[in-house]
């Protein structure tokens, strides 16, 4: 039955990605996000759990909210976390690293963040056990590159191009190993740390929290490694830690915290081209999607290229 549903999320996230990539490069983002929520709504409704919503859409008017409770029924009954499109301004923008995600995981697996955002770090499964996001970039670099087998000078790190990481930027740089700046979409490149031939060895910076707990699931499905702290930046974020008992904004949130137990199913389709997967690729009468699906207790990682016909009813509709 697991195996069936590894295979069934997929059309969940086809379906979104199928949607918003009609708004490539039309400048408004809420168009292509409204088309990819809508569309996985619906598709979600014909895979048969019971899932509960523990992190999605922010409007609480979304079939996607937070506490929903989506699919066909179950069993199994479990919790669900979704991004119908991760990386909206890419789509917006005709950028790369937009995807469609979705997680399934045993109800109490996936840590509910109270703030919106995290400092991440992220490897594949040949550093799996050498990073520690206390440590200087340098010191990783280090244990990195010597678990890889190769210099410091020869990794790839992954950073979002923002001026919070300026400093960060600087002592990447510092240490001779190289860097690509991406605009949005780090959990495409968190994935991308665990994929052989991405070109990418680490995801390193602060992130959205919610796409941080997408990120470990993928990993600890690829046998990767991710490890994340609370990045708080005003008051309301101290408040929101003290009312659900959060007393060290610096604790390391390491993968089995943040993505607990061994039952993670992961599944995304790309929308526009990144470094692990094709965007949306139409053709007459129809589209090209291409998809990653992991499932973690079998270690089972399956890309997949699926020809989609307009002119058919999708049997989810």
């Amino acid at each position: 039955m697991e195996r069936n549903l590894a295979l069934e999320l997929v059309r969940v996230t086809e379906a979104a990605a199928l949607a918003s990539s009609r708004w490539m490069g039309k400048g408004d983002g809420r168009d292509a996000d409204h088309a990819a929520c809508e569309a996985m709504a619906i598709a979600i409704k014909s895979v048969k759990i019971k899932g509960h919503i523990v992190f999605g859409e922010r409007n609480p008017r979304s079939e996607l909210s937070k506490g929903r409770i989506v699919g066909a029924g179950g069993p199994p009954e479990v919790d669900v976390a979704v991004d119908p499109l991760e990386s909206i301004n890419s789509v917006a923008m005709g950028r790369p690293n937009a995807i469609s995600i979705i997680a399934v995981a045993d109800k109490g697996s996936f840590f509910d963040s109270p703030v919106q955002y995290m400092n991440k770090i992220a490897v594949g499964p040949e550093a799996a056990g050498r990073i520690d996001i206390k440590a200087s970039p340098l010191e990783n670099l280090v244990n990195i590159a010597d678990a890889k087998r190769t210099y410091v000078e020869d990794l790839t790190v992954c950073i979002l191009d923002r001026e919070r990481h300026k400093e960060l930027i600087e002592k990447v740089r510092s240490t001779g190993a190289r860097i690509q700046l991406i605009d949005d979409g780090d959990v495409s490149a968190a994935i991308a740390a665990a994929t052989a031939g991405s070109g990418i060895d680490v995801l390193m910076g602060v992130g959205g929290a919610s796409e941080g707990v997408l990120s470990a699931a993928a990993l600890k499905c690829a046998g990767g490694d991710f490890q994340g702290q609370l990045h708080v930046t005003n008051d309301e974020d101290v408040a929101a830690l003290k009312r659900v008992g959060f007393a060290n904004k610096d604790q390391v949130l390491g993968i089995g915290t943040l993505v607990n137990g061994d039952r993670v199913l992961f599944a995304a389709t790309g929308v526009t081209k990144s470094d692990i997967l094709q965007g949306v690729q139409y053709r007459h009468g129809g589209a090209v999607t291409h998809s990653i699906v992991m499932r973690r207790r079998s270690g089972t990682i399956r890309v997949i290229q699926a020809s989609h016909s307009f002119d058919r009813k999708p049997d989810y509709a």
